[in-house]
């Protein structure tokens, strides 16, 4: 019925947070670091990105969703848009189902990123070790 709303409304803060961090990575310190360093920071990806992750994922999700709710009819183009909301008895159980089958949604997208974001600190320390030599002759094969 209105499951989607619950990752919809985690995609929005997500969608604001990656905003304000970009922002506030736009402009990076570069006082005092030398070649290697430089080196080392371009391997790291920003977190910025990482939360685009999680953004995208959610806001995918919500979309594919919201078309399945609307292909059974169970949203419509008319207020209050939800049918289930028009009728108290069927607005409790749409408010149960959120909280059980959206919150349930987003806790799983949202631990897919977790370890998406796990994956990614292992190959990013992989790299660091590996050195600049190691992945200088990864890149050119």
């Amino acid at each position: 019925m209105a499951c989607f709303l619950v990752p919809a409304a985690e995609a929005i803060v997500a969608t604001v947070a990656v905003k304000v961090l970009e922002k506030k990575e736009e402009a990076p310190v570069r006082s005092g670091l030398g070649l290697a360093q430089e080196h080392d920071l371009s391997q790291k990806t920003p977190f910025s990105r990482k939360l685009k992750w999680l953004r995208n994922l959610l806001w995918g999700g919500c979309l594919l969703l919201a078309f399945e709710h609307l292909w059974h009819g169970e949203i419509v183009p008319w207020f209050p848009f939800l049918t289930a909301a028009s009728d108290p008895a069927e607005t409790a159980s749409m408010l149960h189902e959120m909280a059980t089958v959206g919150v349930a949604m987003a806790v799983s997208v949202t631990a897919v990123w977790l370890v998406m974001l796990a994956v990614s600190t292992l190959i990013e320390k992989r790299a660091q070790k590996a050195g600049p030599e190691e992945t200088e002759r990864s890149a050119a094969v």
